[in-house]
């Protein structure tokens, strides 16, 4: 029974957003339209635009995902949806975990588009396997996917919802090792970004684009962030509500 319960919910939600033309565009479109900027950005540094494309292909997946199932979940309780499912025997476990499967499948499709184009059409080149890099890019963006509905859980209105990506997406971008690399950090924030599950996932793409075989440590970033992925959906199954006031 719970098993079947988790499979109608993530078929709910599949249904769902296959009828939001506008959220599948968000997904699949705009992260084909951000890397060809990225390209056009470093069109005379290839090394420059393998080694920032590459993490590019891990953190806009974040970022979107994080909007879209953060107001998504938002919808579902100012609606009352929340309200008429909880009258079923769906658990919220099932319904984060529902999430989760759904906007998976949807950042699986989002990931390999994303990476299609930018190897084959933008010229991304990285010594590791390019099917490791949508593995750890579609984790990304279930990572997003998971702290969206967390953070969602705290929001009233879709204005509060975006209001907590400067809180929490800019702080683990910033800290990633996008800009600076984290070694050549100040001692504190090397420490913070050592907490922030995002940066496993870009330095699980740098160790990708720096070697030809899958490394202890890529194997290690992709566990943990799996693993925050995990308890971000816990978190927000305990943190739920039915409505909101």
């Amino acid at each position: 029974m719970p098993g079947r319960i988790l499979a109608s919910t993530t078929k709910r939600i599949l249904t769902q957003l296959r009828h939001d033309r506008r959220t599948i565009a968000l997904m699949l479109v705009v992260p084909v339209v951000l890397m060809a900027i990225v390209y056009y950005m470093y069109e005379d540094d290839a090394l420059a635009f393998d080694r920032i494309g590459l993490i590019m292909l891990g953190v806009f997946p974040f970022i979107i995902m994080f909007l879209v199932t953060s107001i998504a979940m938002l919808r579902e309780r100012t609606t009352g949806t929340l309200e008429r499912l909880f009258t079923t025997p769906v658990r919220r476990i099932d319904l984060l975990f529902g999430y989760g499967i759904a906007f998976g499948l949807a950042a699986t499709a989002q990931a390999a588009i994303a990476s299609i184009v930018a190897y084959w059409i933008l010229g991304l080149d990285t010594l590791g396997s390019s099917a490791l890099v949508i593995l750890i890019a579609v984790g990304n963006a279930v990572l997003g996917v998971g702290l969206g509905l967390l953070c969602s859980a705290f929001a009233r209105t879709e204005f509060q919802a975006v209001q907590f990506m400067p809180l929490v997406v800019a702080p683990q971008i910033l800290l990633s090792g996008l800009f600076v690399p984290r070694d050549e950090m100040a001692g504190w924030l090397n420490s913070i970004s050592d907490v922030l599950p995002l940066t496993y996932g870009v330095d699980g793409l740098l160790q990708v684009g720096a070697h030809s075989e899958p490394t202890a440590t890529m194997w290690r970033d992709l566990l943990i962030l799996f693993g925050a992925v995990v308890a971000a959906l816990l978190l927000a199954a305990t943190t739920l509500r039915r409505r909101t006031p």
